[in-house]
């Protein structure tokens, strides 16, 4: 792991990228920071700032998604080779909380982050399908308001309903505020973001963090914060859909798995398709009127926006266990149970549905990294003005940092 640092000030700006393996723009994003910071003096001796940039929070994982990195950037190649862990080996996520994190890369970036004690943490995320958005442990007051004319002027739709923050305060348009964590079982972690991370560890030190989600495929509706004509049909037809695509993709699996023991690391690729198959069916309880939670945990108001999330949620969540599956399948070097057909055929009828259906457009990889780029300056100036009790300096300096796995915890 690798992280660059611009600047001598005593107040440091962190910015993560690659916290998930499957969303590379971070990457291209931090450069193009490193550039602007070091050209442009008012973001370094001006502002007194030091800027920390880490190149990828999961090196691993992202190599594992190597297979479509090089392009040509298509649906059917992205989840065909798509990799991410399962949700216990995610390095932002502090399940046991910090003290019982276990994974070298997370235990290298609290370490960081309790070295540098940042006014200001920024994790540079990617949404596969959907529309850009921002998520905040403490409001930044104009955040919304700057984050429209850049998205405007990219062409990037703003997510007004993301899936991820359905239940989550909004602070603007396409801008959430994260809730402090709490303790809860697997199935709402991963849904709702519910457990301790390493977004929050930092707060103690008056840590605002941005999770700053650039799209790859962008989709127009996301954008669209009208009333639904049909709220309740639109949610039973999502649900139904889930329910049924959950139950092929289980059956697949049931066929699959006696054929695995010869697998190289089966058990990597098989721990998100658990993941994934334990909560679809409780999501598409909890999205459906006619048996959802009620008044334990109602659905809160949903625009049109809201609505196009979570259809696009729901089929990211089995294309993304399909393609997992279809990855098995061929490290076995055989198909006995003839999966692989099925599996094919599932993935482009479902690719077919966000290209077709959903409108689903690439948007070049520049322009993901200059949204991301522009939004973390807008944050940096914003957090900047308002400085939060508990920030203090670390030791300044400029260079770059990495080692392996004996280099403070970090893994090659």
């Amino acid at each position: 792991m690798w992280l660059l640092s611009v600047g001598h000030g005593s107040r440091q700006a962190l910015v993560v990228a690659g916290p998930h393996a499957n969303e590379p723009v971070g990457g291209a994003t931090v450069l193009r920071l490193a550039e602007r910071t070091l050209a442009d003096p008012r973001l370094t001796e001006g502002a007194d700032a030091t800027w920390n940039l880490l190149l990828c929070l999961d090196p691993d994982g992202l190599r594992r998604n190597e297979g479509w990195l090089t392009g040509p950037y298509t649906l059917g190649r992205y989840f065909r080779n798509f990799f991410r862990p399962g949700f216990l080996e995610q390095p932002e996520w502090l399940p046991d909380g910090a003290a019982g994190a276990a994974l070298p890369e997370t235990r290298a970036l609290l370490d960081v982050q309790d070295e540098l004690r940042p006014f200001l943490q920024c994790s540079l995320h990617g949404v596969d399908v959907g529309g850009g958005f921002v998520e905040l442990t403490d409001d930044l007051p104009g955040l919304a308001q700057r984050l429209t004319p850049i998205a405007e002027r990219l062409g990037i739709p703003r997510e007004l309903g993301a899936y991820d923050a359905l239940y989550w305060p909004g602070l603007g348009p396409a801008v959430y505020r994260i809730p402090p964590p709490r303790r809860a079982d697997l199935a709402a972690a991963i849904t709702e973001a519910a457990v301790e991370s390493t977004w929050f560890h930092p707060h103690r030190h008056g840590t605002v963090t941005a999770v700053v989600e650039a799209p790859m495929w962008g989709v127009a509706a996301v954008s669209d914060g009208s009333p639904p004509a049909d709220r309740d049909a639109v949610l039973r037809s999502v649900s139904r859909a889930l329910r049924h695509d959950t139950g092929l993709l289980r059956q697949v699996l049931a066929r699959i798995r006696p054929h695995l023991a010869a697998v190289p690391d089966a058990a990597r690729l098989l721990a998100p398709v658990d993941d994934y198959l334990l909560v679809c069916p409780g999501l598409a309880d909890a999205w459906d009127p006619d048996t959802g939670d009620g008044a334990a945990h109602p659905l809160p108001a949903l625009s049109t926006a809201h609505l196009a999330a979570l259809r696009i949620s729901g089929r990211r969540l089995a294309l993304r266990t399909a393609g997992l599956l279809r990855q098995l399948v061929r490290g076995a070097g055989r198909d006995p149970a003839g999966a692989l057909p099925e599996l094919d055929r599932l993935i482009d009828e479902w690719c077919a549905d966000y290209r077709d259906g959903c409108g689903a457009r690439w948007i070049p990889v520049a322009r993901q990294a200059e949204y991301q780029a522009r939004v973390v300056l807008a944050a940096f100036e914003l957090a900047g003005r308002h400085p939060r009790p508990g920030s203090g300096p670390a030791e300044p300096g400029v260079g770059v940092r990495g080692g392996g796995a004996d280099a403070a915890g970090m893994t090659p």
